[in-house]
């Protein structure tokens, strides 16, 4: 959008128009117009993500997948074979010496390339019978009403 912008700059279309045909605030118009009017369309480029920068290092990564690839079994999980964040922030720390929250955990996931699974078999125990009678006689009278 900011280059959108700069081509308009470049025809002499003024800031308010600008604003309005790209539909942004004037506010930020006339702030990449300064920008480009200062250092020109280079000026413009993105300076990149804000904040401070996380402390997962990239080249960490491989590790983790591959880690990750083995399953929780081998970090000692045995009652359950999924992984959760919780699971997964305490394998980073244990190797790497860094504690990271879920929510970071998370992010740092879905920058791999991970995403949220949810198991394609049901469990060997299921009883459907005890399943239907449940969702027939238990769950009505449970329901909030």
């Amino acid at each position: 959008m900011r280059f959108e912008a700069v081509e308009l700059f470049t025809q002499g279309v003024a800031p308010p128009h600008v604003a309005r045909r790209l539909r942004v605030s004037r506010k930020s118009a006339y702030a990449w117009h300064a920008r480009w009017r200062d250092g020109g369309a280079q000026a413009m480029r993105s300076k990149g993500p804000s904040g401070r920068p996380s402390r997962m290092q990239p080249h960490w990564w491989d590790w983790l997948a591959a880690e990750l690839e083995r399953g929780p079994a081998a970090h000692g999980w045995v009652e359950d074979q999924r992984w959760t964040l919780a699971r997964v922030a305490t394998v980073i720390a244990r190797r790497f010496h860094v504690r990271f929250s879920t929510a970071q955990t998370w992010r740092i996931l879905h920058q791999m390339g991970w995403t949220v699974q949810v198991p394609l078999r049901r469990a060997v125990e299921r009883d459907q019978d005890a399943v239907a009678t449940w969702l027939k006689e238990t769950w009505p009278r449970v329901e909030r009403r």
